[in-house]
């Protein structure tokens, strides 16, 4: 067996142990990086990763997910649908309250109210919020009562202007949490660097580029199934290191208590192994937690029969199936993610969201299925069929040339161009590139947040669809399932939706992700979902001298 520098350093590492952890400490710190930074604590920002997992800690909503993405209660005891599912009523717990500030009577946390949700929500619409989750809200009738009324004091009403059944999930996501208006009035633009929430964890300090700290709510309202208050933990330490070797290696030393993704391939082999298992040598001391990840990766063709005053042959549908059934997903997987989430033979649907039951096949390899449609559309071997120009960035290069070579025995030649992501995202947006790389990372847990991405009244710079893809039996049956409340009924015409995505071919699915975390053995309580969420209200630490 060959073994890296890396990996070499990293068993050095993990043999010496986590010398640097701080045993002596009688507070339970969870330590976590995050690369990308965070710009704001403000719900209302919650757009990256990195601004939702900590927004998560220091704020609730109306609803949560649990880790099999079902809704569940959290401020709002429980909720009713109006039958023509118009109105939202929720009721409200009398036992949240918002972190203690200034701005309340005698510097105390104050209730939280039916009007801090119609303030918060509205705020969100509000153009000078600037919050790009205002398109959450785009069903919302805002002419009635503003789309939002407090009746009293516990009772909260939303009302839409036609049924759209993933509402209820919608409500879960990060922009939808509650926050105080006299604290936010006072604060302004600051209390994205000075947030007051009502979550399990309170803003202590942010030290720019190096660290922010949370403390533990000592007044949380919410409690595990035998009624010990929530969090388990003392407090939250966030780092924002940029260099992923740093951030494994502080890992390996015991410096950080998670690890989240494989940013770095370098280092791959040394945690996982080609099937994609926890590394014997590590399971002494770390646990690996998988779940799928509701982002499918993809590459898109554009819907044109030209692009640039140039004829596209894309836009012929039997080049695009070829090229779908013209490589091995299984052995790509394999062999360049080690089995990191799984090949995309299905539709564009990925794996993890409800109503998998009724989930369609998609392509598999078959080069002689990819040859027959070259030769039915006129070019036998590749003959006559112009190169191919795909649209990438260095990230996924490694993937592209895998289908390059592999497309390239059944007669299709493959040219890569490489931009940085500002670059190519531009370019897809403005329908500039006939093949592009691209993602779609769930912003809830819905199917129809993933078959709007071929809605043609969604069609880019205006929506997500890229492709431009237009097709009436489609749009009839996307419009049907926002009508249809029975949830295994709209699950069918999911079904019926994606399986005209993988005849139509607009898309080549590469893969469904995967959720990938490492920790500590003396962490536990971590959940996990296929959101890709992070909630560390129920995560114990122990010391590792114990």
């Amino acid at each position: 067996m060959r073994f890296s520098v890396v990996t070499i350093l990293v068993l050095t590492l993990f043999l010496l142990g986590c010398s640097d952890q701080n045993q002596h400490s009688d507070k339970t710190v969870f330590r976590y990086n995050e690369s990308k930074g965070i710009t704001s604590l403000d719900p209302a920002q919650a757009r990256t990763m990195g601004n939702i997992w900590a927004t998560t800690q220091l704020f609730n909503g109306l609803v949560q997910l649990n880790d099999k993405m079902e809704v569940e209660p959290c401020i709002a005891k429980h909720w009713t649908i109006s039958q023509d599912g118009l109105t939202y009523r929720f009721m409200l717990r009398d036992d949240v309250f918002f972190h203690a500030h200034e701005a309340f009577p005698n510097g105390k946390g104050r209730g939280v109210l039916a009007s801090d949700f119609e303030y918060s929500f509205k705020r969100i619409l509000d153009e000078k919020t600037l919050s790009p989750g205002r398109w959450i809200f785009n069903s919302v009738d805002t002419e009635k009562e503003g789309g939002f009324k407090a009746l009293n004091d516990s009772v909260f009403e939303i009302y839409l202007k036609q049924s759209f059944p993933p509402f209820l999930g919608i409500l879960s996501m990060q922009y939808c949490s509650v926050v105080p208006k006299e604290v936010v009035e006072e604060l302004g633009k600051d209390f994205g660097r000075n947030p007051i929430g009502t979550g399990p964890f309170k803003y202590w300090d942010w030290y720019e580029g190096i660290k922010l700290v949370l403390h533990k709510n000592e007044d949380y309202f919410e409690s595990d199934s035998e009624g010990i208050q929530l969090p388990y933990l003392d407090a939250i330490g966030i780092s924002f290191i940029p260099d992923a070797q740093s951030i494994f290696l502080e890992f390996m030393k015991g410096n950080l208590d998670m690890l989240s993704g494989l940013e770095d391939g370098s280092y791959k082999d040394a945690l996982i192994t080609l099937n994609g298992k926890l590394q014997p040598e590590m399971a002494e001391k770390l646990v690996m937690y998988s779940e799928p990840f509701l982002n499918t990766e993809y590459l898109g063709f554009l819907m044109k029969d030209s692009v640039d005053g140039k004829w596209n042959p894309l836009s012929d549908k039997r080049i695009r199936q070829a090229i779908n059934f013209g490589f091995d997903r299984r052995k790509m997987m394999r062999y360049i993610r080690n089995n990191i989430g799984s090949p995309g033979v299905h539709g564009f649907l990925p794996t993890g969201l409800p109503g998998e039951e009724f989930r369609v096949d998609g392509y598999e390899y078959d080069p002689q299925k990819g040859k027959a449609l070259l030769a039915e559309a006129g070019y036998p071997n590749g003959e006559g069929l112009p190169e191919i120009q795909l649209f990438t960035t260095s990230q996924y290069l490694d993937l592209c040339e895998y289908m390059q070579h592999q497309l390239q025995e059944i007669g299709i030649k493959l040219t890569i161009e490489v931009n940085p992501g500002g670059t190519h995202g531009a370019l897809v947006a403005n329908s500039q590139v006939p093949f592009f790389r691209k993602s779609w990372i769930a912003d809830y847990a819905d199917a129809e947040n993933y078959l709007s991405l071929f809605y043609s009244k969604n069609h880019t710079p205006d929506g997500p669809n890229y492709t431009l893809f237009q097709n009436e039996s489609f749009d009839k049956l996307y419009e049907s399932s926002l009508s249809t409340t029975s949830d295994s009924l709209r699950y069918r015409i999911y079904a019926q939706m994606d399986s005209i995505i993988v005849e139509e071919a607009p898309v080549v699915v590469l893969y469904y992700d995967q959720v990938l975390r490492f920790t500590h053995k003396n962490v536990s309580g971590l959940s996990t979902n296929s959101m890709n969420g992070l909630s560390l209200k129920t995560v114990k630490k122990t010391d590792f001298s114990n």
